[in-house]
């Protein structure tokens, strides 16, 4: 199953939605506003971004004003974005241990050719 993670629904979520229903293919919408990340979730993205400080959204007003944008250190901004996972970029999207960050198509169109 597809999983769909993203605090608020910009243009590159708003595209990946869209992707999803036009092809019919099933997905889990996951609000960070409101789920927490496990360990093993994050780590897992950290480890797609190349690091942690390249998950923190940085046009986002709120995550600005935050200390985890400003930081460089890996375990602290881990430690930021497991208490604050709306700080992410939007959107993430998992299948099982493959992971994407933001919008690409191509990618996506290769997972589902894949299953």
């Amino acid at each position: 199953m597809i999983q769909l993670y993203a605090a608020k629904k910009n243009f590159d979520t708003q595209k990946a939605l869209r992707f999803f229903k036009e092809r019919r293919i099933p997905y889990q919408y996951v609000d960070l506003e409101k789920h927490k990340l496990g360990e093993r979730e994050l780590d897992l993205f950290i480890r797609a971004a190349g690091s942690a400080a390249k998950l923190v959204d940085r046009r986002d007003k709120r995550a600005l004003n935050h200390p985890a944008a400003h930081m460089d250190t890996d375990s602290l901004v881990r430690a930021e974005l497991l208490t604050h996972p709306q700080f992410l970029v939007s959107p993430i999207i998992r299948s099982g241990t493959r992971v994407v960050i933001g919008f690409d198509s191509s990618v996506l169109d290769a997972w589902t050719k894949e299953s």
